[in-house]
């Protein structure tokens, strides 16, 4: 994980796992593969979209370079 976000740590992240549905949280650990299989992708959705939150905004006042 360091390599794609240094400054990011497990105490970031677990609150943003508790953050998730229950539902989610539960179903991770059930025998079906189908309902694991969703529980994981809503957990890491979850994620993503908490830590896409947390990233800075585009600043209006920075000019673009063209490439």
């Amino acid at each position: 994980m360091s390599r794609f976000a240094p400054d990011l740590a497990a105490a970031d992240i677990a609150p943003v796992i508790l953050a998730a549905p229950a539902w989610a949280r539960i179903d991770i650990t059930v025998r079906d593969p189908r309902l694991r299989a969703r529980a994981a992708e809503t957990l890491a959705r979850t994620i993503l979209e908490e830590l896409d939150r947390d990233s800075p905004g585009r600043d209006a006042n920075q000019l673009s370079l063209a490439l």
